[in-house]
């Protein structure tokens, strides 16, 4: 099967997925074994050894990821913290500093700032939209990585992904974007300039609330030989059940992906029309400022939509803990709703910084349940305010 030639959605059923040969067996198995017999010292099966270094399931998922991005290395860790962890560590070193958006999601900003900053690694929060401050900030500490979401998390902002990997390729740094919130299925970084892509498995790809993990993709050989170093060496990988769960929830991400975003469309129009909101961000919408730049560059706007309250942090809240349908938990992604307030939970590390989130606000991840449900709940939610 060519990368080249096969569309998204048999990528992600195939790609990496090969019949077991000695049954026929149509799904590969699962590789608990933590080490390999080998033929005589030195001597490798197939480049088998240990399961850290290798393990035939993770290898299968991490072929299947490097398809479903365009790219020509994956490498799947523990989590998606792990995976930016790891990365970080590969390609830069004591002294290096990192441009990132000023609206990242708090994990990420938390492990740049507290748990990278004391290794000597700085960052500067800069609005991504704007290309003199952005140059600015590379040019001012001569950075080697800059730092995108889009859409970001949870502020739903949109930056044009090709016009940020031109000015971060002229000042010489590397362009790094997490594309955990569209998926694959709707953007394609690597395509359109990015170096590296990261994900959160945990979400979209994975896609049923029951498995953690992260992913790195690249196309250059080079990133990948550092990268794959360091996922070896620190061993944050992913285990084989992680690994299988993972696969199977990538197979059906087009198809998921689908009935999130059309219900998610119609949350965020139902949302639109109540008086309790002041501001639905939701890059399908004609008006929302990267509405056409999310035309350009995804094939949808994905399954995500935040909402802000004229009535505050309190009304936020009250929202929040009345839904039935939208369970309120961390996380996103998952074929069932969630809703999140992201002020006290994902992004409570970043209070008190330029990255802090709005307290009327509320994220969801709109689930594939059947809309009018979902629309009830809301509607029961808020005839309690």
């Amino acid at each position: 099967m060519s990368q080249n030639t096969s569309g998204f959605n048999t990528r992600f059923v195939h790609a990496g997925q090969e019949f077991e040969p000695h049954t026929g067996a149509v799904v590969p198995p699962v590789h608990f074994s933590t080490t390999y017999a080998q033929e005589g010292i030195g001597k490798l099966r197939n480049g088998y050894e240990y399961g850290r270094g290798t393990n035939p399931t993770r290898d299968s998922l991490q072929v299947q990821l490097a398809a479903a991005e365009g790219g020509t290395h994956a490498f799947s860790f523990s989590s998606g913290l792990a995976g930016e962890d790891s990365m970080i560590r590969a390609l830069l070193r004591p002294g290096d500093h990192i441009v990132l958006g000023n609206d990242a999601y708090g994990g990420s900003f938390r492990l740049i700032d507290r748990v990278l900053g004391p290794w000597g690694i700085g960052n500067t929060p800069v609005d991504m939209s704007d290309d003199t401050a952005l140059a600015a900030a590379i040019e001012k500490n001569n950075a080697k990585m800059v730092w995108l979401e889009t859409p970001s998390n949870p502020l739903m902002k949109i930056v044009d992904i090709a016009r940020v990997a031109e000015l971060t390729h002229a000042h010489g740094a590397l362009l790094v974007v997490d594309n955990t919130f569209a998926s694959p299925f709707l953007q394609q970084p690597l395509a359109l300039g990015a170096d590296v892509v990261v994900h959160s498995t945990t979400k979209y790809i994975g896609g049923h609330s029951d498995v953690i993990g992260g992913a790195i993709i690249v196309k250059d050989d080079d990133l990948a030989e550092k990268i794959g170093f360091l996922q070896f060496a620190v061993g944050a990988v992913s285990g084989p059940l992680d690994a299988f769960l993972t696969t199977r929830g990538l197979k059906t991400l087009g198809v998921r992906m689908r009935a999130h975003q059309e219900n998610a469309a119609q949350v965020a129009q139902w949302l639109r029309g109540r008086k309790e909101v002041d501001a639905v961000l939701y890059p399908g919408f004609e008006d929302h400022p990267g509405h056409e730049i999310a035309k350009k560059q995804m094939s949808g706007f994905g399954g995500m939509v935040s909402v802000q309250f004229t009535g505050g942090a309190a009304v936020a809240r009250q929202v929040a803990e009345s839904t039935r349908l939208f369970q309120l938990a961390e996380s996103l992604g998952g074929i069932e709703s969630l809703m999140n307030y992201p002020s006290e939970m994902t992004h409570a590390s970043v209070k008190g910084t330029e990255l802090e989130v709005p307290d009327n606000l509320l994220r969801l991840s709109v689930g594939i349940e059947d809309v009018q449900d979902l629309i009830g709940d809301l509607e029961q939610a808020f005839a309690k305010l």
